[in-house]
């Protein structure tokens, strides 16, 4: 109760104490109303009844909206009419506190679409006749030639001329590592240059290049989500209707207006209207508890009606960060341990995050600090190139090996092969012109991931893994996770192709994501849900739900609480109905008046918030049989991101 009057109080501090003199106002009237000249219970109806019938007669009138308001005020009339003024009090106090929670509930959305904006490079430096000038990115046309230096985003799409580096492409793909790039490589806008200058040609520019792409699809990826619309509202024609045709009914044939004015009273959908906003507040109560925060209102009924649960990988399903995975060395005398040293010796004056992962491997591991080199070169899209103790030490990719003409044995190639088909990144490590081994590295999987897709498949729900990262990496996470169905290098646009397909098969998805990327997926899926520690500001603002702690664990236990709690409304739902038939007939028989009539109807409004309130404190219970996570119907193939980017 307590939690349910601080939202009240949250949701606008002049209502709720517009709110407060009503209902003072209403308790003088009860106590002393017959010994004061005029009845306090006027305030009620004049705070919290005025703005009812102005906007019940607004959309009638306008529009031909009929809203549960309509009836509400056709009772507050009735009743005002026949000087019952407290009951018309106590209906419009009633339905204030509804509307109230319905406010803090029904949040608006929280677009991220400006922090979006603000990655958007606003120049661009352009090379024309050997010279360089700095243009506004939106000048820049396609085919001229632009120079990119270290630390600067990418203005527009393009290919790369000259030059090697790393590009953090995450923005785009949700890759955690930079990925190497070299001359004919493609670079996206918005990415960021790590480390070496390169020229490169405009491809895509303005409106077409791949930033401007996903901020249009963020800004129209809700379009077709359906709102939730109130139980009273969606009912409202019939309930209007069925109270008019029993009070003009009962009128007509005992002749008596008083006991018509009762119904109208009683079936005032009061109840009706706390049904759902007090259950979704004791909801998002309970979950907040759980560090899950619920952003939009409606979020957890529609979570409820969930079928398919897609999720991102790196950062979502993984750490988000390269870890130390093996270590392998083939130089005689050079145990894995040395290999390592040596490593993270050469890369101690690096800036690149397989470097510092490597460092931090080893600072945690060795017996000491790295050794200072001797000489340091960092070589952007290749590696670095460093002087330890006097021996010459290639740390990098295949690449630097080869531009120095150090052969990769057979075995050893063949043995990387196989933790670059598990996801890994390498790194070879060479020492005076010989390969000595190499370090893999990878993005870790959260020991909760495998119990979380055993608990999504115990309520139903089919997984499914949507990556920008590469084949290999997706299957192996896929695998550890228990994932059957996977799409991987898939970019923002094919998350959502592939969103808008399950969900037109009638499969309303719940995506769970962190990255810029996921901006326009969290916005169309029938429920958006943002790692809110890791995960990008712009995530967080796309989303429905946020992950405080990253806790994956508490997706499928949100989604058992989001079926409890619908659960829980239609139970309020059915109470109010039958309390309302009931008086309805005392009423329709003469046994009851507008006052008590209004008192009774108040009992209704009660249970519903009692009734809400249990779920403050519901638990959800250990899955009994955890079923596998089922892939795509047979009868409804989904095609792979290329054919879905084919089709755009």
């Amino acid at each position: 109760m307590q939690r349910l009057l601080a939202s009240l109080m949250e949701a606008n501090r002049l209502d709720f104490l517009l709110l407060t003199l009503s209902g003072l106002a209403l308790g003088a009237s009860f106590l002393a109303g017959a010994m004061l000249p005029v009845d306090p219970a006027w305030i009620a109806v004049v705070l919290c009844g005025a703005p009812i019938v102005k906007g019940a007669a607004e959309g009638l009138i306008t529009e031909f909206d009929i809203k549960a308001d309509v009836l509400v005020s056709l009772a507050l009339i009735a009743a005002v009419a026949i000087g019952e003024v407290f009951a018309a009090g106590e209906i419009a106090f009633i339905m204030q506190i509804g509307a109230l929670l319905e406010e803090r509930t029904v949040a608006k959305a929280r677009a991220g679409i400006e922090r979006l904006v603000r990655l958007t490079p606003r120049t661009a430096r352009v090379v024309e006749g050997g010279a360089e000038r700095t243009v506004p990115a939106d000048e820049v046309r396609v085919g001229q030639v632009l120079r990119v230096l270290p630390g600067e985003a990418v203005a527009v799409d393009g290919v790369i001329l000259s030059g090697q580096t790393a590009i953090d492409q995450s923005v785009m793909t949700g890759e955690s590592l930079p990925v190497d790039k070299e001359p004919g490589d493609e670079v996206f806008s918005g990415t960021v240059n790590q480390f070496g200058a390169f020229e490169m040609r405009a491809v895509k520019v303005g409106q077409d290049s791949s930033l401007q792409r996903m901020i249009r699809l963020v800004e129209s990826a809700d379009a077709g989500k359906a709102r939730i619309v109130g139980v009273a509202d969606r009912w409202a024609t019939w309930i209007v209707a069925g109270a008019l045709a029993c009070a003009v009914g009962t009128w007509l044939v005992t002749g008596e207006v008083i006991r018509a004015v009762t119904i109208l009273v009683v079936f005032c959908p009061c109840a009706l209207v706390l049904a759902t906003p007090t259950a979704i507040m004791a909801a998002i109560g309970n979950s907040t508890r759980r560090g899950v925060l619920v952003r939009q209102g409606d979020a957890l009924e529609r979570l409820a009606g969930v079928r398919r649960l897609c999720l991102d990988k790196t950062g979502t399903l993984t750490h988000g960060r390269p870890q130390v995975a093996a270590v392998r060395s083939i130089a005689p005398g050079l145990e894995p341990q040395a290999l390592l040293a040596l490593a993270a010796a050469a890369e101690l004056r690096s800036e690149h995050p397989l470097g510092r992962a490597v460092l931090a491997h080893y600072r945690a591991t060795g017996p000491g600090a790295p050794r200072e080199p001797q000489a340091f070169t960092m070589l952007p899209g290749r590696g670095v190139l460093a002087t330890v103790d006097g021996a010459q030490v290639l740390a990098g990719n295949a690449a630097l090996l080869a531009d120095h003409g150090v052969a990769l044995p057979p075995a050893l190639a063949r043995e990387a092969e196989d933790h670059v088909q598990e996801g890994a990144t390498l790194i070879f490590v060479a020492m005076d012109g010989q390969a000595a081994g190499f370090i893999a590295l990878a993005d870790a999987l959260r020991e909760a991931a495998p119990a979380m897709v055993r608990e999504a498949g115990a309520l139903g729900l089919s997984t499914v893994l949507l990556t920008g990262d590469h084949e290999e990496a997706a299957r192996h996470v896929a695998a550890q996770a228990g994932i059957l169905e996977l799409h991987a290098r898939c970019l923002p646009e094919d998350k959502l192709a592939l969103i808008d397909l399950y969900q037109q098969n009638g499969q309303p998805v719940a995506m769970v994501g962190d990255g810029v990327n996921d901006a326009p997926a969290l916005r169309r899926a029938h429920v958006g849900i943002a790692m809110g520690g890791i995960g990008s500001d712009i995530a967080v603002d796309a989303a429905d739900i946020a992950l405080v702690g990253d806790d994956i664990t508490a997706i499928p236990q949100t989604v058992a609480l989001a079926r409890r709690m619908m659960r829980t409304i239609h139970i309020n739902m059915t109470m109010a109905m039958a309390l309302n038939f009931v008086a309805t007939a005392l009423s329709m028989l003469g046994l009851m008046g507008p006052v008590a009539g209004a008192l009774v109807h108040n009992v209704g409004s009660v249970l519903v918030v009692l009734n809400s309130t249990l779920l403050l404190r519901w638990a959800p219970r250990p899955a009994r049989r955890a079923r596998q996570p089922q892939a795509a119907p047979a009868d409804a193939p989904l095609p792979a991101p290329a054919a879905v980017a084919a089709r755009r």
